[in-house]
């Protein structure tokens, strides 16, 4: 399975990527040439993680019948200071919300969206530590 997107210039710093048919306009900084109009690119990185993991994190409770009020997958990347600054780290929190949770499941769910289905994490883990933690808010 072949995926693409396309990325055209705007102007100055601006893109405007095309993903599946959905726009996203990614930019700079003022302080770099941009006029921040749209996410920067390293910070989609992050949420690129957070999302394939919350898919199955939370398509793994529903089969598992583990019901959650509220969920919240939060995303620490710490940068290298020197060029090509990039990622040496990140750490994912999945933040749970509701009563009674079970957490073997929400263990059992995250440690299989890390280990097996989460595609972004096993490349991410290839290139950079990723590590994450679970925290039932109350």
């Amino acid at each position: 399975m072949k995926e693409t997107i396309n990325v055209s210039w705007m102007d100055g710093m601006a893109f405007e990527a095309n993903v599946s048919g959905k726009k996203i306009i990614i930019d700079a900084t003022e302080n770099v040439g941009g006029k921040n109009r749209g996410p920067q690119p390293k910070p989609l990185m992050m949420v690129s993680l957070a999302g394939c993991t919350a898919m199955d994190v939370i398509s793994i409770l529903e089969k598992m019948r583990v019901k959650v009020d509220k969920f919240n997958v939060r995303v620490e990347g710490e940068l290298t200071e020197e060029h090509p600054k990039h990622f040496s780290k990140m750490n994912i929190i999945y933040e749970f919300t509701g009563k009674d949770l079970p957490m073997a499941k929400l263990k059992k769910a995250v440690n299989l969206s890390q280990d097996r289905y989460c595609g972004v994490s096993y490349n991410y883990r290839e290139s950079f530590e990723l590590s994450h933690e679970i925290r039932i808010m109350e």
